[in-house]
């Protein structure tokens, strides 16, 4: 098994839609296993979908034999505000220019440049990382550090180095954990587990056997 530590620097404002408070749209601090497998060219969507759906399960569940990506832990975060303005067009069905263009407005919380974070990629074969990523809606510059660990293997208790997506890690691994709700599918932190492991630091791992599941 391939082990590396990636350490994903934001170059550029970073928004996604965690959650939204009326006008407010807020990015959380975390960054997704999804968007972060998407990011780092291990799947692929296309461009076109008629039904506007992501299709999570296509596009992963492939390489669950082959590459596993973490979710992103927060190492240094900043936010900021914008605020973003648009105007309604309504159409009549002859495609008659509407008669009225109604402007409005609203406010996303990003995640700051120069905020950064970590996650692990574990890969059945040698990898070559990409330097640069983009993320997030506005497909924010986002570079990328690649340090490859060894990876040694331990059974026991530890303290999980990165968010985890509780979906993908083996059953009856994790004894304790908060919950981060964040949609596609929510994370857990600070989770304690016991059993293998990957060693990344004194008392502190991967599980090993982690692979994209779904419901």
């Amino acid at each position: 098994m391939y082990l590396y530590r990636c350490r994903l620097t934001l170059h550029e404002p970073l928004f996604f839609a965690s959650r939204e408070l009326g006008r407010l749209y807020e990015t959380g601090r975390y960054l997704h296993n999804y968007a972060l497998s998407y990011a780092l060219g291990f799947a692929q969507s296309p461009w076109f979908h008629r039904e506007q759906v992501p299709h999570y399960a296509d596009d992963l569940r492939p390489l669950a034999d082959h590459v596993y990506v973490t979710p992103g832990l927060p190492e240094r975060v900043g936010f900021q505000l914008a605020t973003f303005k648009y105007g309604e067009e309504i159409l009549h069905v002859e495609m008659k220019q509407a008669e009225r263009n109604t402007p409005s407005f609203g406010r996303a919380k990003e995640l700051a440049p120069e905020s950064s974070f970590v996650c692990y990629v574990l890969s059945a074969e040698p990898l070559r990382l990409p330097r640069w990523i983009r993320l997030g809606k506005w497909h924010s510059k986002t570079l990328v550090t690649v340090e490859e660990l060894v990876a040694q293997e331990r059974d026991g208790p530890f303290q999980a180095a990165c968010p985890l997506n509780p979906l993908d890690v083996p059953a009856g691994t994790l004894r304790a954990f908060d919950i981060i709700s964040m949609p596609p599918a929510s994370l857990i932190a600070n989770a304690r587990c016991q059993g293998p492991h990957y060693v990344v630091g004194s008392g502190v791992g991967l599980p090993r056997g982690m692979r994209y599941t779904f419901p």
